[in-house]
């Protein structure tokens, strides 16, 4: 019994012995992937026309390559929208008191802060630190010549550079930069331009470390205990 494909079957080996792939075929003639299989595995195929064949699946594959590429950046570029937009609708119903700058400060400290040291903390992200000097200033009254930096460096740092780059972003005196460490073990590789290295942020009165302390771990345990109920 004939194939209901069968008056294609010449059109479709016609074809496939001019070097198209048998993907293109199916979708060009709507015959299905068994049938042409079965018609082609009797086509003789000439060095030329085969690697006609394979330069066309590379195009292929370098095509639907392209394609998730630019897929997942479209289905990436979604997310980021919904994770702004979801932020910023927490922020809109956010007011900045006194009290809440207190609880972000603390839960920052927890991770980022000294706990033995005074009251320091350490972070290569300029608006971290930006953050930090806002709620001594807002909460406790710190202004920027109240506060002492220290930079920690990659060996092939510029000492003089970076104090002046971390005063201009922070707002502190240069005069009020003083300790520099480097770190041996990374002499000789090379450092990212990007790369600023650490600040440290002292505040001498050790009141503010005592207090975050305390407050951290209880707001922690008060959170905690709300998902025990």
């Amino acid at each position: 019994m004939r194939s209901k494909w069968f008056e294609l079957k010449e059109t479709a080996v016609g074809l496939r012995k001019s070097g198209m792939s048998m993907t293109v075929i199916e979708q060009r003639l709507g015959i299905p992937r068994s049938t042409l299989s079965g018609w082609f595995r009797a086509v003789p195929l000439t060095d030329e026309q085969r690697l006609k064949l394979s330069k066309s699946r590379q195009d292929g594959w370098r095509k639907a390559r392209e394609k998730a590429i630019e897929s997942h950046r479209a289905n990436k570029a979604l997310r980021v929208f919904k994770a702004k937009k979801s932020a910023q609708e927490t922020l809109e119903n956010l007011e900045l008191t006194a009290p809440v700058l207190d609880i972000a400060f603390a839960m920052l400290y927890m991770g980022e802060g000294s706990k033995t040291n005074g009251t320091s903390i350490a972070n290569s992200n300029p608006i971290i630190l930006k953050f930090v000097l806002a709620v001594l200033r807002i909460n406790y009254n710190v202004t920027p010549d109240m506060i002492r930096c220290e930079l920690h460096l990659r060996a092939d740092q510029n000492a003089d550079k970076l104090k002046l780059y971390w005063s201009q972003e922070l707002g502190v005196p240069l005069e009020r930069f003083g300790y520099v460490a480097f770190d041996k073990r990374s002499s000789g590789k090379a450092t990212y331009a990007h790369y600023m290295g650490v600040c440290v942020v002292y505040c001498s009165d050790i009141a503010i470390q005592r207090k975050l302390v305390y407050l951290y771990n209880s707001f922690c345990e008060k959170v905690a205990s709300l998902g025990q109920n």
